[in-house]
């Protein structure tokens, strides 16, 4: 970046966009949207930023692959507002998200153990004979029954109808099939995703199918972990930039 250095250290928006692959408008849209320290202006009006600038765009690039577009910008707000404990906060929740995300896949391996072959099945909850009744099920996974319609719409549940009552039933394999579908859905995984992971699992009677998309969770959950302490590295160097702690 040395070599784009202007009139003692001034950068140019070109300058600091093209040391990052970004538009002069999108060093404009982040100055707006406190990503960056508010420029200098030339006297004729002109944008003119520094190295604090470049070292600010830096720890938002860094920030983002692990805590998000949104969250990284309020991180960044909160720094250029002196309000440094906030950022600290919001890096806090992200951590806590993750480490609830990676609690998730864990709950999912654990009721994917329940299929395989010689697991005992989890006791459902009856409410009928042979199977239990879609308020008690949803109840029991902590969902509304207008969700487990939803679902049986999308393929990820399949009861059968109780002939006098014309009431949904949902069997021990059902039952089973619903807790997949919420521990996924809390994974982060849509709807299209599921059903055929659990139609694969009803098909071949074993948990191959899922084999690769817990791998790819896995993975994701790893790459997000490893990205938030570059993004901490970056935001610290930024820190150590401010005139305050100068």
């Amino acid at each position: 970046m040395g070599k784009n250095l202007q009139n003692g250290g001034r950068l140019r928006p070109v300058d600091l966009a093209r040391a990052h692959g970004l538009s002069t408008q999108a060093i404009r849209n982040y100055e707006e949207a406190g990503v960056l320290p508010a420029a200098g202006r030339t006297p004729h009006g002109y944008r003119t930023y520094t190295a604090l600038h470049a070292a600010a765009l830096r720890a938002f690039l860094a920030l983002v692959p692990g805590h998000g577009h949104r969250t990284a910008t309020s991180i960044m707000r909160a720094v250029n507002q002196g309000a440094v404990e906030e950022a600290f906060r919001l890096i806090d929740e992200s951590h806590a998200g993750l480490l609830d995300d990676r609690q998730t896949l864990q709950a999912v391996e654990s009721a994917l153990r329940d299929l395989e072959p010689g697991a005992e099945p989890a006791p459902a909850a009856t409410s009928g004979p042979g199977g239990t009744f879609v308020g008690p099920l949803a109840r029991r996974l902590g969902i509304r029954p207008a969700t487990l319609r939803k679902w049986e719409h999308a393929g990820l549940v399949r009861p059968r109808r109780d002939p006098r009552t014309g009431y949904r039933v949902y069997d021990e394999a059902d039952v089973r099939d619903a807790r997949l579908a919420r521990q996924l859905r809390r994974g982060g995984y849509p709807l299209e995703q599921i059903a055929p992971l659990i139609a694969h699992v009803r098909a071949a009677g074993g948990l191959e199918p899922l084999a690769a998309a817990l791998a790819d969770w896995h993975g994701r959950l790893s790459a997000r972990g490893r990205a938030m302490l570059a993004g901490a590295a970056e935001l610290e160097a930024y820190l150590r930039e401010l005139p305050e702690n100068g």
